[in-house]
């Protein structure tokens, strides 16, 4: 079996794992902190606390730097129509049908006022939102990404905002998955393929150098 090391070594042989130099004008991103992760009886229960607290404390610096923060969030009607083959494909995703208690911010991490929030039906915070126009038009170049979860909306989001132009920097206190294990090892392709990785430090640290 492969070690880390030797994965490594493989991986910076066949080209992957290139740097990709942070902008001027980041904006935070955070992914889908409902409840549904957080509360033991709901059936996307993840165990990712302490990955809502690091980012509660990096939306604490963006808010105090002047850097925008945008939150996504998840809801569906009662036949779940706006999600299509995503909806019937995952059963879990009941848990933000309208109404339910699931579904809203924890009281942990919310939005305050002056933050964005955009609603998606999909995986990426940037399919059938408008959010990359948005950015261009405000003159984005970086996105530090947290959120739920590293294997699902964290990577689509990762992956489109690099195919959006946008430099995408994952914070890896920040974000998290229901396994350890997967969690892991899709860190490690997106910092192959798509995204540098950063962690809690280093983003409060990017976020305070520019600040607005």
């Amino acid at each position: 079996m492969a070690t880390a090391t030797d994965l490594d070594r493989d991986y910076a042989a066949a080209g992957f794992g290139g740097t990709l130099k942070p902008g001027a004008r980041p904006v935070l991103l955070l992914i889908d902190f409902a409840r549904a992760y957080f509360d033991p009886v709901s059936p996307l229960y993840a165990g990712v606390e302490t990955a809502r607290a690091s980012a509660a404390r990096l939306h604490a610096a963006a808010r105090a730097t002047g850097v925008p923060a945008i939150f996504t969030r998840v809801e569906y009607s009662a036949d779940g129509h706006e999600g299509g083959v995503f909806y019937r494909k995952i059963a879990a995703l009941k848990s933000f049908v309208t109404g339910n208690p699931l579904g809203e911010f924890t009281a942990e991490l919310a939005p305050l006022p002056g933050d964005t929030v955009i609603t998606k039906y999909f995986p990426s915070a940037f399919f059938g939102t408008g959010l990359a126009e948005t950015l261009h038009a405000q003159g984005v170049d970086t996105i530090v990404i947290t959120g739920l979860s590293t294997s699902g909306c964290v990577r689509a989001s990762a992956v489109d905002a690099l195919c959006h132009g946008f430099i995408p920097l994952i914070v890896t206190d920040a974000v998290g998955d229901r396994n350890a294990g997967v969690h892991a090892a899709n860190l490690f392709d997106l910092a192959a393929k798509t995204a540098e990785l950063i962690t809690e430090a280093q983003a409060a640290a990017y976020l305070t150098a520019v600040k607005r």
